[in-house]
């Protein structure tokens, strides 16, 4: 669980310690120096503010990986009653290790998953393996880069889900846009998530450093610092997690990283608009008073 407000944090190690890459230090200054162990941490009790990640991640990032698509998590259920009323097939973009293929194939929706992580996708047919052939069967997996995506089936419905819209450069986002929308057919639906932080709050507050446990149910105990910083001429982000995973007989330390670009939800309108979708649906969620979490339902030109 997080940590909530008040509670102590174990003293960070100084291998944890954040030293950020030179793109994001501040030109003609010494880079950013990161805050005194266990000083100047933001805490949360609830939700971690666009702290997913969009970068491949090994075997061991997994609990690491739920724990960050958490303020994701709920949409599920609304991205499965879509499904319903759209039919399959279902074209689950992004899919990662099968967090949303799995479970649409467990309702019976047939779905083709791309990512361009191999090693997820080899995990996502694993776990649909060990539910059985009825799921497993109705699972295609495709290994390409969103911003090289050729699509070659039809569908009723596509998903970019876990903020996965923020990992497509703006430049190659409208194409990919266009891809998907040719191959939906009349009435089907696109829908995608993403986080949207405020632009005052990015003004005020282009650093932020948090911490927090990660939920694990293997007897390891990790915790994790995670530095989130801004480049506003670029409008891109780098996420830095350092993690600490401790057993019964040793600590491990890890350090893992994450490029994303800040979405505009008036651009992103624009470039729908023009792939010939339309915004049916728009849900927001207030995260912090920086940060909401986006949800869109968008739905072919007839």
């Amino acid at each position: 669980m997080h940590t909530p407000s008040g509670t102590s944090l174990p003293a960070v190690p100084a291998v944890l310690a954040p030293v950020l890459p030179s793109r994001y230090d501040r030109p003609g200054k010494a880079p950013f120096d990161p805050p005194a162990p266990g000083a100047g941490i933001r805490i949360t009790s609830d939700t971690l503010p666009g702290l997913e990640t969009v970068s491949p991640g090994d075997a061991d990032a997994v609990w690491l990986h739920d724990a960050l698509l958490g303020p994701h998590s709920a949409d599920i259920v609304r991205y499965l009653s879509l499904a319903r009323s759209t039919g399959g097939p279902v074209l689950d973009l992004g899919s990662g290790a099968g967090r949303l293929a799995v479970p649409f194939a467990r309702h019976g929706f047939a779905v083709e998953a791309v990512d361009r992580d191999g090693p997820a996708l080899e995990r996502l047919e694993s776990w649909a393996r060990r539910i059985g052939p009825q799921v497993a069967e109705l699972i295609v997996t495709t290994r390409a880069d969103l911003t090289e995506l050729r699509l070659d089936g039809d569908y009723r419905l596509a998903l970019l889900a876990g903020a996965m819209v923020s990992a497509v450069p703006p430049h190659a986002r409208p194409r990919l846009l266009r891809e998907i929308a040719s191959r939906l057919g009349a009435g089907g639906a696109l829908a995608l998530d993403y986080t949207s932080h405020l632009l005052p709050g990015l003004i005020a507050e282009p650093q932020r450093t948090w911490a927090f446990q990660v939920p694990r149910f293997d007897g390891i105990d990790e915790w994790v610092v995670a530095r989130q910083v801004f480049d506003l001429p670029s409008m891109s982000e780098r996420i830095t997690y350092y993690a600490a995973r401790t057993g019964k007989l040793s600590t491990e330390r890890v350090v893992l990283t994450t490029d994303k670009w800040i979405v505009d939800g008036d651009h992103l309108a624009a470039e729908l608009h023009s792939a010939g979708l339309h915004i049916e649906g728009r849900r927001r969620h207030r995260i912090d008073d920086r940060t909401e979490s986006v949800l869109l339902v968008c739905r072919t030109d007839d």
